[in-house]
Protein backbone atom coordinates (compact mmCIF):
# COMPACT_ATOMS: atom_id res chain seq x y z
CA UNK A 1 0.00 0.00 0.00
CA UNK A 2 1.52 3.78 -1.20
CA UNK A 3 -0.47 7.16 -0.20
CA UNK A 4 -0.22 10.12 -2.52
CA UNK A 5 -1.38 13.55 -2.48
CA UNK A 6 -3.08 14.99 -5.01
CA UNK A 7 -5.30 18.00 -5.66
CA UNK A 8 -8.49 17.96 -8.43
CA UNK A 9 -9.55 21.01 -10.15
CA UNK A 10 -12.79 21.26 -10.98
CA UNK A 11 -14.51 23.33 -13.78
CA UNK A 12 -18.21 24.27 -13.20
CA UNK A 13 -18.95 21.12 -15.83
CA UNK A 14 -17.64 18.35 -13.44
CA UNK A 15 -18.82 19.50 -9.91
CA UNK A 16 -21.82 17.57 -10.41
CA UNK A 17 -19.85 14.26 -10.63
CA UNK A 18 -19.53 11.61 -8.07
CA UNK A 19 -15.93 11.30 -8.12
CA UNK A 20 -14.27 10.41 -4.92
CA UNK A 21 -17.19 8.12 -4.52
CA UNK A 22 -16.04 6.11 -7.58
CA UNK A 23 -12.39 6.41 -6.66
CA UNK A 24 -13.48 4.13 -3.22
CA UNK A 25 -16.09 2.09 -4.98
CA UNK A 26 -14.51 1.47 -7.89
CA UNK A 27 -10.41 1.26 -7.43
CA UNK A 28 -10.75 0.30 -3.91
CA UNK A 29 -8.80 3.23 -2.42
CA UNK A 30 -8.94 4.56 1.09
CA UNK A 31 -9.58 9.12 0.80
CA UNK A 32 -9.15 11.24 2.93
CA UNK A 33 -10.11 14.75 2.38
CA UNK A 34 -7.70 17.44 3.65
CA UNK A 35 -9.55 20.60 2.40
CA UNK A 36 -12.35 21.06 -0.34
CA UNK A 37 -14.49 23.06 -2.29
CA UNK A 38 -17.00 22.03 -4.73
CA UNK A 39 -20.19 23.59 -5.36
CA UNK A 40 -22.42 22.86 -8.03
CA UNK A 41 -22.29 26.09 -10.87
CA UNK A 42 -19.04 26.90 -9.25
CA UNK A 43 -15.35 25.94 -9.92
CA UNK A 44 -13.98 23.89 -7.21
CA UNK A 45 -10.93 22.38 -5.19
CA UNK A 46 -10.16 19.09 -3.32
CA UNK A 47 -6.84 18.26 -1.81
CA UNK A 48 -7.16 14.47 -0.72
CA UNK A 49 -4.64 12.18 -0.13
CA UNK A 50 -5.59 8.41 -1.65
CA UNK A 51 -3.90 5.25 -0.27
CA UNK A 52 -3.98 1.78 -2.39
CA UNK A 53 -2.35 -0.32 -3.92
CA UNK A 54 -0.17 1.41 -7.29
CA UNK A 55 -1.91 -0.31 -9.68
CA UNK A 56 -4.93 0.73 -8.67
CA UNK A 57 -3.74 4.19 -8.06
CA UNK A 58 -2.69 4.21 -11.47
CA UNK A 59 -5.81 3.16 -12.58
CA UNK A 60 -7.70 5.92 -10.60
CA UNK A 61 -5.49 8.38 -12.21
CA UNK A 62 -6.45 7.36 -15.70
CA UNK A 63 -10.01 7.12 -14.69
CA UNK A 64 -9.83 10.78 -13.28
CA UNK A 65 -8.34 12.04 -16.42
CA UNK A 66 -11.61 11.29 -18.37
CA UNK A 67 -13.19 14.17 -16.80
CA UNK A 68 -12.46 17.83 -17.42
CA UNK A 69 -10.31 17.97 -13.83
CA UNK A 70 -6.75 19.51 -13.72
CA UNK A 71 -4.72 16.92 -11.37
CA UNK A 72 -1.59 17.78 -9.75
CA UNK A 73 0.23 15.08 -7.32
CA UNK A 74 2.41 14.68 -4.94
CA UNK A 75 2.51 18.90 -4.22
CA UNK A 76 1.76 21.02 -1.52
CA UNK A 77 -1.26 23.66 -1.81
CA UNK A 78 0.53 26.50 0.25
CA UNK A 79 3.13 27.67 -0.76
CA UNK A 80 5.77 30.37 1.64
CA UNK A 81 8.30 32.43 -0.15
CA UNK A 82 11.25 33.24 2.88
CA UNK A 83 11.90 36.19 0.57
CA UNK A 84 8.90 37.81 1.02
CA UNK A 85 8.77 36.84 4.68
CA UNK A 86 9.87 39.63 7.33
CA UNK A 87 9.60 37.45 10.18
CA UNK A 88 6.77 39.69 12.01
CA UNK A 89 5.55 35.88 12.77
CA UNK A 90 1.96 36.59 12.16
CA UNK A 91 1.40 33.58 10.34
CA UNK A 92 2.31 31.41 13.53
CA UNK A 93 -0.60 32.36 15.73
CA UNK A 94 -2.85 31.34 13.25
CA UNK A 95 -0.88 27.93 11.84
CA UNK A 96 -2.30 24.55 14.01
CA UNK A 97 -0.19 22.37 13.31
CA UNK A 98 3.23 24.56 13.74
CA UNK A 99 4.09 24.39 10.36
CA UNK A 100 4.95 27.57 10.16
CA UNK A 101 6.70 28.85 13.72
CA UNK A 102 9.32 30.65 15.21
CA UNK A 103 12.65 28.36 14.46
CA UNK A 104 14.89 30.75 16.03
CA UNK A 105 13.70 32.85 19.24
CA UNK A 106 16.44 35.63 19.58
CA UNK A 107 16.17 36.72 16.04
CA UNK A 108 12.61 35.87 15.53
CA UNK A 109 12.91 33.63 12.30
CA UNK A 110 10.22 31.86 11.00
CA UNK A 111 10.45 29.14 9.36
CA UNK A 112 8.20 26.50 7.43
CA UNK A 113 7.56 22.62 7.56
CA UNK A 114 6.00 21.66 4.49
CA UNK A 115 5.41 17.91 5.87
CA UNK A 116 3.41 19.55 8.67
CA UNK A 117 1.40 21.29 6.80
CA UNK A 118 -2.48 20.60 6.54
CA UNK A 119 -3.43 23.22 4.17
CA UNK A 120 -6.21 24.88 6.52
CA UNK A 121 -5.18 28.14 4.73
CA UNK A 122 -4.91 30.39 7.78
CA UNK A 123 -1.59 31.36 6.89
CA UNK A 124 -2.73 32.98 3.75
CA UNK A 125 -5.20 35.96 5.44
CA UNK A 126 -2.52 36.28 8.28
CA UNK A 127 0.34 37.34 6.32
CA UNK A 128 0.49 40.83 6.10
CA UNK A 129 3.18 40.39 3.29
CA UNK A 130 1.88 37.61 0.94
CA UNK A 131 4.75 35.54 1.62
CA UNK A 132 1.74 32.59 2.50
CA UNK A 133 -0.27 31.75 -0.91
CA UNK A 134 -2.08 29.04 -2.29
CA UNK A 135 -3.00 27.21 -5.49
CA UNK A 136 -6.18 27.01 -4.64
Amino acid sequence: MITKKIYLYFPKSETEKPIVYQLVKDYDLIVNIFRAKVTPEEEGYLSLEVTGTQENIDRAFAFLTTFDVVIHAGNKGVHWDESRCVHCGACVVHCPTAALSIIDRPTRTVGFNEESCVECLACIAACPFGACSSTF
